[in-house]
């Protein structure tokens, strides 16, 4: 019997419903299980990269997604008396974007839920958990069940079970996942246990230029972080230390007497939306992978949030995973290639989840003397720097001989603003998303048919900055020809993800296509993608 669906998404959180938009976007089969009956409707990441937000437009309409969300340009860590430590510089621009925004998770969630909900393949079914998880030849079966927070033990009876079968099942159901749990893979675990108060308001007035920056507080006394949710609101966060009360710091009374007291705000210039305490870790599955099933998000790797990065990190996850799958389940790729997204993945994620960690020891430091020596070393310019964000380095990039990855490979594709005919926008929403060829002049010149029978299976776009070619587009504001200018290069390969597989020469064009099939598996060119049907 063929199963029910081709992938099976548990969890629909913001990997999820990444994972689940672009897989429906592909043409594929998919089902989704989420235990809570709507969208969370509240936020609780408060922050996406210029990288995060492509993905997001590939996903969901960005313009509603980042209709309240505020540019950002610095983020701010202040020592015991106040004063400045450490300035993050947020500037710049990034994948068509501004490099780093203060955002409302609602919006990001609901542009994304919208566009799953035009796909007539992709089913969604909330408040409805998964309960079995089962492995069998060819495909998975799970055993789903209605929940409902408010009846005995949260589930209903088992008299209302569904079971249904999925070719793959993607575990995106955070933290706890119940399928990571099912399948009995262990995680590795970096020791950290920070708790935090977190009081989200709503600005009833504008608070002024002091709260229009992210700024963390390492006081030792109670270290404390303040920081925009986009345009309209404002979120505080309060360290929780072993002699405090946590059910009275989760009252209105401590809450208005932190904001009287610490910032002279009171009732007639913030709303109260939400206060609660979490618990930050920073645990990594010791396994993404196990046959047919796969973990995602906060199933794999959670981190503290001092990065910004864990559900940024969730979102790469989900779009790494769908273009993988989509070549897997079209067979233009065999299931090997799903290895990669664990080779792929982990050492993009400890790179961050690491610098997390260390970050969340300069805030969390609580004995005054520690707190001040440390203080002194920042001011002396006594500590390493952080190190660079990470690129992909293992998988799917172009190498050299000895293996390692070649220059660029790896690293971000650019993303501007061009013109094709009379249509004018970022180059994704123009020309499409998936694998794409830029090149300084047409690529037809230098692939032969062999090379583009393949480049068309996989659906990628040719593109051109050399007038009167077919595959020729305008150059708006000159990103392209100033990033290939800049890097030497008059070529490059992109990957689904935003990464590059690899980039030269025009001569070395054909050398990267024929890498790319190699990586891919793919000896021997696939059928033609259907028209319509581009990744």
């Amino acid at each position: 019997m063929s199963p029910d669906f081709d992938v099976a998404v548990v969890g629909y959180g913001p990997t999820g419903l990444v994972l689940s938009s672009l897989l429906g976007r592909a043409g594929h089969r998919v089902v989704v299980f989420e235990r809570w009956p709507d969208l969370y409707g509240l936020p609780r990441l408060t922050h996406i990269d210029g990288e995060t937000a492509r993905i997001v437009q590939a996903a969901g309409d960005i313009e509603f997604a980042l209709r309240d969300a505020s540019p950002k340009q610095v983020y701010e860590w202040r020592g015991c008396d106040g004063e400045l430590l450490l300035e993050v510089d947020w500037s710049g621009q990034s994948s068509g974007f501004e490099a780093h925004y203060s955002m409302y998770q609602p919006d990001i969630e609901s542009a994304i839920d919208q566009r799953v909900r035009l796909y007539p393949n992709v089913e969604v079914n909330q408040g409805v958990g998964v309960v079995a998880v089962e492995q069998e030849p060819g495909r998975v079966s799970l055993v789903v069940r209605p929940w409902k927070r408010d009846r005995d033990e949260q589930w209903s009876s088992g008299a209302e079970d569904r079971t249904v079968t999925a070719r793959y099942v993607v575990g995106a159901d955070g933290a706890n996942s119940f399928v990571r749990n099912a399948l009995g893979i262990e995680r590795s675990d970096l020791d950290v246990e920070d708790r935090w108060l977190n009081i989200d308001t709503e600005c009833l007035r504008p608070l002024g230029p002091e709260f229009e920056v992210t700024r963390q507080y390492c006081d030792p006394a109670h270290p404390n972080m303040f920081m925009p949710i986009g345009r309209s609101r404002q979120r505080f966060e309060v360290a929780v230390l072993p002699g405090d009360d946590p059910a009275e710091m989760e009252s209105t009374e401590f809450a208005w007497s932190w904001f009287r007291e610490r910032h002279g705000l009171g009732p007639d210039d913030i709303r109260i939306l939400r206060q609660i305490i979490y618990t930050f870790s920073a645990r990594t599955a010791d396994n993404w992978r196990s046959g047919r099933v796969l973990l995602a998000g906060d199933a794999a790797h959670t981190m503290p949030p001092y990065m910004g990065q864990g559900a940024c990190s969730g979102m790469r996850d989900g779009i790494a995973l769908a273009w993988k799958l989509d070549l897997v389940l079209s067979g233009r790729a065999g299931p090997e290639l799903l290895d990669t997204y664990e080779t792929e993945r982990r050492p993009h994620v400890e790179v961050i989840q690491r610098c997390a960690v260390e970050l969340g020891r300069v805030a969390n430091l609580k004995d005054a003397e520690a707190a001040a020596a440390r203080d002194a070393a920042f001011r002396r310019g006594d500590v390493p720097p952080m190190p660079a964000f990470p690129i992909l380095t293992t998988g799917i990039v172009a190498t050299t001989a000895d293996g390692t990855p070649q220059p660029l490979a790896g690293t971000l594709s650019p993303q501007g603003v061009i013109a094709v005919r009379d249509r004018v926008g970022r180059f994704d929403d123009v020309l499409g998303w998936g694998f794409v060829v830029v090149t300084t002049t047409d690529p037809r010149a230098v692939l032969d048919a062999d090379h583009l029978d393949f480049l068309n299976s996989l659906g990628a776009v040719l593109a051109t900055i050399e007038p009167g070619s077919a595959h020729s587009f305008t150059d708006v504001d000159g990103t392209y020809t100033d990033y290939l200018a800049a890097h030497g290069i008059e070529a490059f390969l992109a990957r689904p993800d935003f990464h590059l597989y690899g980039a030269g020469t025009m001569l070395e064009l054909p050398g990267l296509v024929d890498g790319l099939r190699a990586a891919l598996g793919t000896a021997e060119v696939p059928p033609r993608r259907p028209e319509g049907a581009a990744l």
